[in-house]
C-alpha cells in the first residue's frame, strides 16, 4: 500500500507557502539578506519546532518568515515547494500566503505575488502542477486591517482566484470578517476560511453561514455537533484537513484518536493536506501515510481522498474531468 500511497495523483487545498520553508532554506535566505537568526544551525531552529498549541507555532512561524525579502526569496521558497511536491505526485496544488505576515514588515504585496505566481507558472510548465492561489487574512489582526489587504489583493485577480481567514482562531471570530468577505464575494473571489480546529464547531457553522465560505479549512471539531456533519454531507462542503498539523498542535493526541476516516466513511467531503509542512514534519505522501498506518483504508477510500480534494478544488471543469478520469485510470491500473 505504499506503493499505492506515493503514486497516487494528489491535489493539495490547504498549503500555507510560508509554512513550508525549511530550515536549511532559512538558512540560505537569511545569509543572502543579511539577517541574524538566534539559532547557530538548521539543526537548531528544527529542534524549535516543538509546539504544544497554535500560537507557539504561530510564534516561531512568523519569525521564520522574516527571512523573505525579495521577489527572488518568494520564488525560492515556491519553487522548493513545488520540488518536493513532485516527488509526492501532486498534480494541483491551491496555495495559500498571508499577504499581512510580509507588508506589516515593510515587504511590498507586489514583491510577494510576483515572486510566488512567478514560480508557480515555472512550475506548471516544467513539473506540470497547476495552481491557485489564494490570499488570506490574519484575524488576529484588524478588520481594517483586511480591508487595506482586500484593496491590494483586487490588484491581482488575474494571479489570486480567493481570500481566506487563517492565525489564532479563538478570540476572532468569523463574524469580525464578515464586510470584508462580503465585498470579496462581490468582487469575484472565492471564499475560504479556518474553523473548527482549535475553535468550536459554531466557528464552522458561522463561516458557512457568515462568510459565504466554498470550503472549510481544517474543520475537524464538526463532530461537536451532529446536524452541523449531516449538513456537511448533504451540501457536499469540503474540509481541508490537515492530520499532521493537528497532531503537532493537539487538536488530537494520537492519530489513532483522528477523526479524518470516520467522516470519510459518513460521507464527508473531507480532503488531506500538509498545511504547513515544514514545522509539521510532513508533505502530501507523509500525511496519507500517517492517516493509512492509524486507519487502515481501502485503496477506493484512499482514492476518494483525492477525488474530493478535485471536487473541491477551484479549477475549471473541464479540468477536473480530466484529473478525475487520471485517478480512475490509477485505481483501475492498481487493481
Amino acid at each position: 500500500m505504499n506503493e499505492f500511497i506515493q503514486g497516487l495523483p494528489k491535489v493539495e487545498l490547504h498549503l500555507h507557502i510560508e509554512g513550508s520553508l525549511e530550515p536549511e532554506l532559512a538558512f540560505e535566505l537569511a545569509t543572502r539578506n543579511n539577517i541574524a537568526l538566534p539559532y547557530d544551525s538548521p539543526q537548531a531552529l528544527r529542534k524549535a519546532y516543538a509546539f504544544d498549541n497554535l500560537q507557539a507555532f504561530l510564534d516561531i512561524y512568523y519569525q521564520g518568515a522574516n527571512v523573505l525579502r525579495t521577489e527572488q526569496d518568494f520564488y525560492d521558497l515556491t519553487w522548493a515547494y513545488l520540488e518536493r511536491s513532485k516527488i509526492d505526485n501532486v498534480i494541483h496544488t491551491e496555495i495559500f500566503f498571508d499577504p499581512q505576515t510580509h507588508t506589516e514588515r515593510g515587504i511590498e504585496f507586489d514583491t510577494v505575488i510576483s515572486g510566488i505566481y512567478r514560480a508557480l507558472c515555472d512550475g506548471q510548465a516544467q513539473l506540470g502542477i497547476t495552481f491557485q492561489i489564494i490570499a488570506c487574512f490574519l484575524r488576529h489582526l484588524s478588520e481594517q486591517s483586511a480591508m487595506n489587504t482586500l484593496t491590494d489583493i483586487l490588484k491581482h485577480q488575474d494571479k489570486i482566484i480567493g481570500v481566506g481567514l487563517d492565525s489564532s482562531e479563538n478570540g476572532h471570530p468569523p463574524s469580525k470578517f464578515t464586510r470584508v468577505f462580503n465585498q470579496a464575494k462581490q468582487a469575484g473571489l472565492q471564499t475560504v476560511a479556518h474553523a473548527g480546529e482549535e475553535g468550536p464547531a459554531q466557528n464552522i457553522t458561522d463561516s458557512i453561514e457568515l462568510l459565504s465560505i466554498s470550503r472549510v479549512d481544517h474543520g475537524v471539531r464538526c463532530v461537536e455537533d451532529p446536524a452541523l456533519v449531516e449538513q456537511l454531507i448533504e451540501t457536499k462542503m469540503a474540509l481541508t484537513v490537515c492530520p499532521l498539523s493537528n497532531i503537532k498542535l493537539c487538536v488530537f493526541d494520537d492519530m489513532s484518536q483522528h477523526n479524518v476516516v470516520e467522516l470519510l466513511r459518513k460521507g464527508v467531503a473531507v480532503t488531506i493536506n500538509s498545511d504547513d509542512p515544514a514545522y509539521f514534519g510532513g508533505y502530501m505522501t507523509d500525511n496519507f501515510m500517517a492517516v493509512y498506518k492509524a486507519h487502515p483504508m481501502t485503496p477506493d477510500e484512499l482514492a476518494q481522498l483525492s477525488l474530493n480534494a478535485i471536487d473541491a478544488s477551484f479549477i475549471e471543469p473541464a479540468l477536473k474531468l480530466q484529473y478525475r478520469a487520471l485517478i480512475s485510470d490509477y485505481l483501475a491500473a492498481a487493481r
